[in-house]
């Protein structure tokens, strides 16, 4: 599905960012890799030459427009072109009421979510526009439909990723440039998984008591995988979505369907 595209993922950790480099090597693509630890980056390249695929691996602080474009350019240098990136950076967010955040932690989360996805879907254009197209995925998140308590410096990041993304949508058109939106909800992976054993060790609850709470929302009664959700972005990626942009897709197990 992607063979020989060249698939740039910022943000690589080892939830879902992983599974999109392992989805996007089984399907043939070459992959550049992007985040701020060096060991990881190493690791996980290794990961996806060891499937087969081609991967470069460059050190970025997603919030530093050189450091992105430093990104940007390792990867056209290695592979000639940029056919899809996907925007999957987050942090900087503390997850506490407005009246005590620090407001330090509001702007590091927008240089991260917003600014940094901005930054590198900006230095992508030319590549993409010499490459006669391409597809640009942000991830963003359910929060921004569903409002969540003491999320609102994660939210506000990601809603103005969601207006980002739709402005791109209209002016990257006309250069067959796609864009479009991932709002994932709970996703089956480290992160969650390290929450449901936390939550029943603090509540003395059973990890499937804390699951069943969580999968109460979700129609289909199931906390997605992070594979599976891994997919729907490649799926942006790969030409069976080329004739859409502007769309916002839930990736959520329907928790959120609007």
């Amino acid at each position: 599905m992607l063979k020989d595209k060249v698939i740039m993922i910022s943000g690589v950790g080892p939830g879902l960012g992983r599974r999109m480099a392992i989805g996007a090597a089984k399907m043939g693509a070459k992959i550049s890799l992007a985040c701020r630890t060096q060991s990881y980056l190493d690791e996980l390249s290794k990961e996806v030459k060891d499937l087969g695929a081609e991967a470069i691996s460059v050190k970025t602080d997603i919030s530093d427009p050189d450091q992105t474009q430093n990104f940007v350019d390792e990867t056209v240098k290695a592979f000639g072109t940029v056919d899809a990136l996907i925007n999957n950076a987050f942090g900087g967010y503390d997850m506490k009421p407005l009246e005590n955040s620090d407001l330090t932690k509001w702007k590091e989360a927008m240089d991260i979510m917003l600014y940094g996805a901005l930054h590198t879907s900006k230095q992508v254009i030319e590549p993409m526009k010499s490459n006669g197209g391409g597809s640009i995925i942000m991830i963003n998140s359910m929060v921004v439909r569903k409002p969540l308590p003491n999320h609102s410096d994660y939210a506000t990041a990601k809603a103005a990723l969601r207006g980002l993304a739709n402005s791109l949508a209209i002016e990257l058109g006309p250069y067959k440039i796609r864009v479009n939106s991932l709002y994932m909800g709970w996703m089956w992976g480290p992160a969650v998984q390290g929450y449901v054993k936390q939550t029943a060790l603090e509540n003395n609850i059973s990890e499937k008591e804390v699951i069943a709470g969580i999968t109460a929302n979700i129609p289909l009664g199931i906390i997605p995988e992070d594979t599976d959700c891994a997919n729907a972005a490649l799926f942006f990626a790969s030409d069976l979505s080329k004739v859409i942009t502007g769309s916002g897709l839930d990736v959520n197990g329907g928790e959120v369907t609007f």
